[in-house]
């Protein structure tokens, strides 16, 4: 079976094709700028280079119609029809409390997402358009949401609930939800594959740590607690967004700047490392700014550095112990400097990091604790798009 995995942004389309009977990627890309000049898609099949092609791309149907037009060209084609496409699976950002899992897309499903909208205002409008975009293009063929937040309903109220009056919660379902679940949900299993234990058996902390990053405490395979909230900018500091804040620091700035929007934008966009350190919102130019001496940048990684730290140990503290720490995502899986930093201190809880095996690791598989550690560290790359091919297959395979 070939599936089809999209991940739509307001104004692009992100894709992979896989062959699921050996889950190889037999074509990838990207639609940039949809509904704005300048247009273009960038597609690879297989080892090949990019295929750039500029056309005005008017929305998201015009952006399907161009990927699956890739996927049949006879220079760029993987496919020989549009039969041999069994399902596709859609990122989905927010399921709220109803979806805890993958669904198969009907009527229902739709309304589901339509009605977290509130609760993820720039994303879920665009996975939409990305569903019934698909729909349109081929409406014979399954769609299947995978959510983000899915992974995170198993956390028990006592980790989600906000100390705010209940209404809130009742009325508006204002609680910790979380993100990044598919990223969790792949790293924790590969994990214990690696380790060599059912995830049953197993107490785990994954980081998933990029431009927006979240740290979840994985009990036996659940998710228990998690480091982003209800909205993205809580947990660790981020590239842009300011982590974990006193709510009077909110509405200082409220006071100050009189708008909403204003406030969201310094929140969101304007702070975390960027904010700190005046050079950047990529930790790679930041740590390079603090190796020169640039003292903002190296505060900027020392409170980056600092925040994971606090809450290995918290989530330690959480689980009444831990058997592994996870590093993924694009700093958790390239920035030796933010690992081992990360994990300097956490020896009184068993945590052992082998400076020789962590130095210069970037984007593979490996355990990178020293082999007396009690607690494993280890890297594993994520594979968000293959967990929801995973599911897309298991799903459609009920049709």
């Amino acid at each position: 079976m070939k599936i089809l995995v999209l991940n739509c942004g307001s104004s692009s389309l992100k894709y992979q094709l896989f062959d699921m009977t050996n889950e190889s990627v037999l074509a990838k890309g990207l639609v940039e700028r949809i509904g704005i000049a300048g247009s273009r898609i960038k597609h690879n099949r297989g080892s090949e280079e990019s295929t750039v092609r500029e056309t005005d791309i008017p929305d998201h149907t015009s952006a399907i119609k161009l990927v699956l037009g890739m996927m049949l060209d006879a220079g760029t084609g993987v496919l020989g029809s549009l039969d041999e496409l069994g399902a596709v699976g859609h990122r989905v950002v927010h399921g709220g409390e109803k979806n805890d899992r993958s669904v198969l897309v009907d009527a229902s499903v739709i309304k589901d997402i339509e009605d977290c909208t509130y609760l993820a205002p720039l994303h879920n409008p665009a996975n939409l358009m990305g569903i019934r975009a698909m729909e349109s293009a081929l409406p014979g063929v399954p769609n299947v949401a995978v959510f983000d937040t899915a992974f995170h309903q198993t956390m028990p109220p006592k980790a989600y609930m906000y100390g705010i009056p209940y209404r809130y919660y009742e009325e508006d379902k204002v609680r910790r939800y979380s993100f990044h679940g598919t990223s969790h949900a792949y790293v924790s299993s590969r994990a214990a594959s690696l380790i060599g234990r059912p995830i049953e058996s197993l107490k785990l902390i994954t980081c998933h740590l990029g431009n927006g990053s979240s740290i979840t405490a994985v009990d036996c395979g659940r998710s228990v607690d998690s480091s982003l909230g209800m909205g993205t900018t809580p947990g660790v500091l981020m590239g842009t967004r300011c982590g974990d804040m006193d709510g009077s620091v909110v509405l200082y700035l409220m006071k100050k700047e009189g708008d909403v929007k204003r406030v969201s934008d310094i929140l969101h966009k304007e702070s975390g490392l960027l904010g700190i350190s005046g050079v950047s919102s990529d930790l790679r130019d930041v740590e390079e700014a603090a190796a020169r001496g640039d003292e903002r940048a190296k505060l900027a990684s020392d409170m980056l550095c600092s925040s994971v730290r606090k809450y290995i140990a918290g989530y330690a503290a959480v689980m009444g112990g831990v058997d592994a720490v996870v590093f993924t995502a694009g700093i958790g899986e390239n920035s030796d400097l933010t690992r081992s930093e990360a994990t300097r201190g956490l020896e009184f809880m068993g945590v052992r990091l082998d400076e020789s095996k962590n130095r210069g690791l970037r984007g593979k598989e490996a355990f990178i604790s020293r082999d007396d550690s009690p607690v494993k560290v280890l890297v594993v790359p994520t594979n968000e798009e293959l967990m929801i091919a995973r599911d897309t297959r298991r799903l459609s395979e009920k049709v």
